[in-house]
């Protein structure tokens, strides 16, 4: 093939139809970068190369510059696609290292990369070798030219019709991830129970929305949103501002304050790259900005989507609001409930806060220590901590005189003392019954009712062993004993903890769950915490 052919034919002017559509976004500003379309051209000859890139040299579309990448064969070529997954147009010869090279590499990119998007035009020096109306039917191409046809204005027209289809395919396959995402993305978020892990889950589903890796910063401004706070408060942050997550409020001088305090005060979004900022106003009153700092300005479909995704979430931040408001009431009940149970023993009155935070303490290093991981579910782990504290609620139901008896129990009111753990567990499980799911109160009945269960069998009130007593009970049990003997009661004065720990040795695997006791010792040899050993 001669590739001077290419620019044989007298140069046409511009098809100004072909251009009509409207420049991206900030194209004009020479100050933005924009991401440019990129073309791959697949020859081995490397005139064709040299003479491509001389065509169109200079072509812009959509404000946006071609980047023209090479691969002289059909193998290089396959290399480079598998890496560059956002190329818009590959010029691709047939006959390279074999007679069909380029076809073979056509049927890789469809099935191997799975890439539907890319348009792939054919081109040719030897068009008998590979008949048109064949390759056409057989091969997923867009296009098929001989070399000698392809003038300087037919290529330039080619290139362009082909990256608008392109971009219209690109366009729909984005909408469709990235509904695909938005429904997923406000599914998780209703699953979080936390400000931070709200606000973390919802950068995490915009950066997989833009695909673009964006940095950016959840702030948090209305009345009653974040107490004590004027300003914009930061709660999450990624990438570059992941550090501002440790500081208040967001500085004045910093670059995303004013696009950010705009858009509060205009209650609307702003977009203007490099800084996209976000609005969200909920039904329950609350505010919030997202301020995002993408590489790319931000297409319109792009912004849609976060339009969309910004009303799901604000729907969501109002359900974790809720959510919150839900579980403080659900935890003063259950301190109400122990405040019953520990208001006619004031000796005790210290006890349910320590059991409750050595609880929680010693979960969560069973968790760290990778023990009893069948049953340390995420729910446990929750909720055991202020479930803890209903352990004796069932003592309600124990007349005063033996409750408050200072000396020793005589065997009936032992009998009648026992009798707390099935009154407690009676009460809290018909209590837990009314509700759907496992709550403070599903853990409080397992912990009422099993803590005075011993690991060997010989506790009370069912005689259960091992592991058929719940985990919480196992915990509670050891986290009880422990305080009690730690701290006086109206028939001891306070142990020592080098006498207490040795106790708890002694009736480990016994009395004690051993992976609780270990637990709890390392605990202890690590540090012992003020409130523990403080007066009641």
């Amino acid at each position: 093939m001669n590739t001077r052919d290419i620019m044989a034919a007298e140069r046409e002017s511009d098809d100004d139809w072909l251009l009509e559509d409207q420049p991206a976004h900030a194209g004009d500003d020479p100050g933005i970068q924009v991401r440019p379309f990129r073309i791959l051209i697949v020859d081995d000859e490397a005139d064709v190369h040299s003479v491509t890139r001389l065509a169109l040299r200079g072509v812009t579309f959509k404000g946006k510059p071609l980047e023209l990448l090479s691969a002289y064969s059909g193998a290089e070529a396959f290399a480079l696609l598998q890496r560059e997954r956002d190329i818009a147009l590959c010029l691709l010869d047939v006959v390279m290292e074999t007679d069909d090279a380029g076809l073979r590499l056509v049927e890789r990119i469809r099935s191997e990369l799975d890439n539907q998007l890319l348009r792939i035009v054919l081109r040719t020096g030897q068009p008998g070798q590979a008949p048109e109306q064949r390759v056409i039917v057989d091969y997923d191409i867009n296009d098929y030219k001989a070399k000698t046809e392809l003038t300087t204005q037919k290529l330039f027209t080619m290139v362009i019709a082909s990256l608008r289809a392109y971009e219209s395919l690109v366009t729909i396959e984005s909408s469709r991830i990235g509904l695909a995402k938005i429904l997923e993305g406000a599914s998780n978020l209703y699953q979080v129970q936390s400000l931070r892990e709200f606000a973390s889950g919802v950068l995490k589903q915009i950066s997989a929305i833009l695909d673009v890796g964006a940095e950016g910063v959840l702030c948090v401004l209305g009345k009653g949103t974040v107490p004590g706070m004027n300003g914009p408060t930061v709660i999450a942050g990624t990438g570059n501002y992941a550090s501002l997550v440790e500081v208040e409020s967001l500085p004045d001088n910093h670059c995303l304050t004013n696009g950010i305090l705009s858009a509060f005060r205009e209650k609307q979004s702003r977009h203007g790259h490099p800084v996209d900022v976000l609005f969200v106003h909920t039904e329950q009153g609350h505010e919030f900005a997202i301020a995002i700092t993408p590489a790319w300005p931000l297409a319109d479909m792009q912004r849609n989507l976060l339009e969309v995704f910004c009303q799901r979430i604000g729907a969501a931040f109002d359900n974790l609001y809720l959510f919150g408001q839900l579980r403080k009431a659900q935890e003063a009940t259950v301190a109400a409930l122990a405040d019953l149970a520990e208001f006619r023993d004031e000796d005790t009155g210290g006890h349910v806060r320590r059991v409750q935070l050595l609880t929680d303490m010693i979960t969560r290093r069973l968790h760290d220590r990778q023990a009893c991981a069948d049953e340390l579910t995420p729910h446990l782990m929750d909720l055991i901590g202020m479930a803890s504290i209903l352990h004796d609620v069932g003592k309600v139901s124990t007349p005063d005189n033996i409750l408050l008896k200072p000396g020793i129990h005589t065997p009936e009111e032992r009998t009648i003392m026992q009798r707390h753990a099935s009154v407690g567990e009676q009460i809290l499980r018909r209590a837990a019954e009314m509700v759907d799911g496992e709550t403070y109160l599903t853990f409080g009945a397992q912990i009422a009712g099993g803590h005075h269960e011993h690991f060997d069998g010989r506790g009370y009130p069912r005689g259960l062993k091992g592991k058929d007593i719940p985990l919480s009970a196992r915990i509670v049990a050891v986290v009880d004993v422990f305080d009690a003997l730690l701290h006086r009661r109206p028939y001891k004065e306070p142990w020592t903890m080098e006498a207490t720990l040795a106790f708890l040795r002694e009736r480990r695997g016994t009395q004690f769950d051993p992976e609780v006791i270990d637990a709890l010792i390392s605990l202890m040899d690590e540090s012992i915490p003020e409130w523990l050993t403080a007066s009641d």
